[in-house]
């Protein structure tokens, strides 16, 4: 198990890797933590191992990745040995993790992971190429723009405002957490909201605001997918923040999300077709609006997660759950569709 990493999601992914651990079966599984520090050195999670040693009960709230140094070849090297019965979980959130490069480094090494390939890693988790896929598979969206520091020009915001209406929000286009994240309400916040934005990425995006509730739905599997019931975020903040998220405990998660049976079905089938565009496979979860007011355009995909947080109050566990499995099952199933996923893609590349 890989957490941690070098991204501004580090303390997310720690707290997510506790709450794994804690539900992963010890009598199934032979667990190994590997600590990716901020800096980007791994580490054997000494403490981490040494409370799972004594069971479950003994793991704390957030694991801490410091521990023995320890080479990636030599951790791969060890996985590499036994591949019939190797499988990463790859709890990694954002940049160096999330985006394809991990996955890449264990294509390399033939060793199984949990959730999507390169390709599918690397499109969902840049914004602005995961929002040019879904343009090209015909699935709906708030208006945007995306572009590159290179390509702002001093009267970028105030052509943005134009076009896109006030308030807007600011993206990094590659981040998670809403890290980065602004909400603009005039052109100076626009360019402020931009600067602040390009401190965490190169490329931003720029996308009009929507007045209407957030619903998220979990995906699991690989060819056969299974959706969830729906759930809805409810934000304690103006917007759905990280502080929101993680810090003030204010929003309040519902599940199932309250709507018509028409609703329920018309989001489901569109977070499946999501899902299938960006070639997600193991698992993800997939973030819409539903836009009542105005120009009522119904479901609008905001964005996709293909490495979605396991901590207390993380949806995408919550609403696998609501729908049947345990969290126990959750892991077990994970695990399960990296193997097969493995085999399938080896068979491809033996010739």
């Amino acid at each position: 198990m890989l957490f941690g990493g070098q991204s501004a999601e580090h303390d997310v992914s720690c707290t997510t890797a506790a709450h794994v651990l804690a539900a992963a079966d010890p009598a199934k599984y032979r667990i190994t933590p590997i600590g990716i520090s901020a800096d980007g050195e791994w580490a054997l999670a000494v403490e981490a191992a040494d409370a799972l040693e004594r069971g479950p009960a003994a793991l704390p709230s957030r694991l801490d990745p410091a521990g023995d140094r320890l080479s990636p070849s030599v951790m791969l090297g060890d996985a590499v040995d036994q591949p019939e019965r190797t499988v990463v979980l790859p709890l990694l959130h954002g940049p160096l993790g999330e985006d394809g490069t991990v996955q890449g480094l264990l294509e390399l090494a033939n060793v199984a992971y949990v959730g999507s390939g390169v390709l599918g890693s690397a499109v969902a988790m840049d914004k602005a190429m995961a929002k040019q896929v879904l343009t090209a598979a015909g699935i709906a969206q708030a208006r945007y723009r995306a572009f590159a520091e290179h390509q702002i020009t001093p009267g970028l915001p105030a052509e943005l405002a134009a076009e896109l209406g006030l308030p807007c929000f600011v993206k990094p286009a590659n981040m998670g957490s809403s890290v980065g994240v602004s909400k603009a309400h005039d052109v100076d916040e626009l360019r402020d909201a931009i600067a602040f934005a390009l401190t965490y990425d190169e490329w931003v995006v720029v996308e009009e605001g929507i007045t209407g509730r957030e619903i998220e739905v979990a995906v699991i599997g690989n060819t056969e997918p299974f959706v969830s019931v729906p759930g809805e975020i409810v934000p304690g903040d103006e917007f759905y923040s990280y502080d929101d998220k993680y810090v003030n405990d204010a929003s309040t998660g519902l599940i199932p999300a309250p709507l018509s049976a028409e609703e329920t079905a018309d989001v489901r089938s569109k977070a499946l077709a999501v899902y299938q565009a960006l070639r997600c496979e193991g698992l993800a979860r997939c973030d819409f609006f539903l836009e009542q007011q105005g120009a009522s355009r119904g479901f609008l995909c905001n964005e996709v997660n293909t490495m979605p947080g396991f901590t207390p109050i993380s949806m995408f566990p919550k609403m696998l759950v609501a729908s049947g499995m345990s969290y126990s099952d959750i892991i077990d199933r994970l695990v399960e569709l990296a193997l097969e996923r493995h085999g399938r893609r080896r068979r491809n590349t033996k010739h």
